[in-house]
Parts: C-alpha cells; structure tokens; sequence
C-alpha cells in the first residue's frame, strides 16, 4: 500500500459540526454526535461503531471505499475521546495496520503522515480526529490501532488508553473475462456434384 500524503480539511458552522472524509482532519468540539460507518467490516471492535466506551474513548471505521482501481481504493478512520478531571489536553495517534490473506497477524504501515501525534487546544471536552489512507492494496484488510493520553496543565501524562478499529477488507478485483475463441476457418469445398479442378495435360 502506498498512502498518499494526507490533506486536513475541516468545517464548522454554528450549532453543528460536519467532518470531512479527507485525511488528517482533526477535529476538537462538544457534544459531537459520532457518524455511521457505512462500511464493509470483518473482525471485532473494543468499541461499539458510534459509541465510546466506559473510559470515554471510541475508535471506529468512517468508511471504506472499495473500487476496481487501486488509487481509488480508500479507508478512513476516526479516534474520539473525551476529557478527564485535571486534564487539560489530550493526544491521540492512527496508526494503520495491513494484513494480507496469506498473513496471521496485522502489521503497521509506516509512510508519510501514518503515527502521528495530534494535540487537542486547551480546555476541549471531545477531542475527534480522523485518518484517511488511499491507493490500497488488494485483497487486504486494513484497521487502525488509535492511541489516547490525557495531558496535565504542566504536560505531564495523566492516562492512556488503546483500542483498535473494525478492519476495512479490500476485495482483489474480478478477473478479467476470457476472450471468446475463434471460430475454426471453413475448408473450401467444389460445388455439389462435380470434380475437384485439376491440371490437365497439355495435348500433342
């Protein structure tokens, strides 16, 4: 897989928030309502889709794109958490792991942009922060492990939690179809009833 840089795009409007499928797109609000993953998944989730868990952490597949080509192949992921008493920011990192089908285990995608660490501003209740990977491999199957801190006034580390997504599964494309065999060429043949042509020998 070759993840492409990632572009942060954000938008905001009064009394409501919307989060944009591109990549690196952090976001810190309150209250925010988690959107649907309409996504194709396979494999387990710590946390239930749209819902953080009992420490206030969710982590969750927003969609996974599956297409013939492979540069329009992509998967986002979104990590959400939500303050704690005494803490004043909080970090959260994607990484993106891969597992092909003739692999036993995941294993991490290091390019441009993947484990980075993003930091809330001061002050915020719900820290959101979304990762998208495009040009996937497939067949593949793609999660992301999404780490939390929670940071004192002086920096100092407070918590962390982990928890790791729901897998997005890249088909392999279909097989392109066989081309249809010629038909045989047919033989030449006389008229009915009469002789093959032949020389016949010149006369003295």
């Amino acid at each position: 897989m070759d993840a492409r840089p990632l572009i942060p795009a954000c938008a905001r409007r009064a009394g409501a928030w919307r989060a944009l499928a591109l990549a690196g797109c952090v976001t810190a609000l309150l209250g925010a309502a988690q959107a649907r993953a309409d996504v194709q998944q396979t494999g387990g989730s710590q946390t239930p889709a749209g819902a953080s868990d009992q420490q206030g952490v969710s982590a969750t597949v927003e969609q996974c794109l599956t297409a013939l080509a492979q540069p329009e192949r992509s998967a986002t992921f979104a990590g959400e958490m939500t303050s704690l008493a005494g803490a004043v920011r909080m970090q959260m990192r994607i990484d993106v792991e891969e597992r092909l089908p003739d692999e036993a285990g995941f294993h991490t995608v290091h390019a441009p942009g993947l484990g980075v660490w993003r930091v809330s501003s001061p002050g915020v209740k719900t820290y959101r922060y979304l990762k998208q990977v495009t040009n996937l491999s497939a067949p593949a199957y793609y999660r992301a492990a999404v780490r939390f801190h929670w940071l004192s006034a002086d920096g100092r580390l407070i918590k962390v939690a982990q928890r790791r997504t729901p897998a997005c599964f890249q088909p392999a494309p279909p097989a392109p179809e066989a081309a249809p065999e010629a038909a045989p060429e047919a033989t030449q043949t006389t008229g009915a009833g009469s002789a093959p042509a032949t020389a016949s020998p010149a006369s003295g």
